[in-house]
């Protein structure tokens, strides 16, 4: 919570002009650790899914 905090007390203090630039930036941010988050969990079910049968290719 400490970081949150700092970066809160950050944003405070940038001038009005910046801040769409910033809200701008962390939306981009926030999609592609989503999109990260996702391929992941796909990856993971793909692997407990198909575990036999990655087992059998691997012979």
């Amino acid at each position: 919570m400490e970081t949150k905090q700092a970066i809160i007390e950050i944003v405070s203090e940038l001038p009005n002009e910046i801040l769409d630039d910033l809200l701008l930036y962390l939306k981009q941010v926030e999609r592609v650790t989503q999109e990260k988050m996702r391929l992941s969990l796909n990856l993971r079910t793909i692997l407990l899914e198909d575990r036999e049968l990655l087992i059998k290719l691997a012979q």
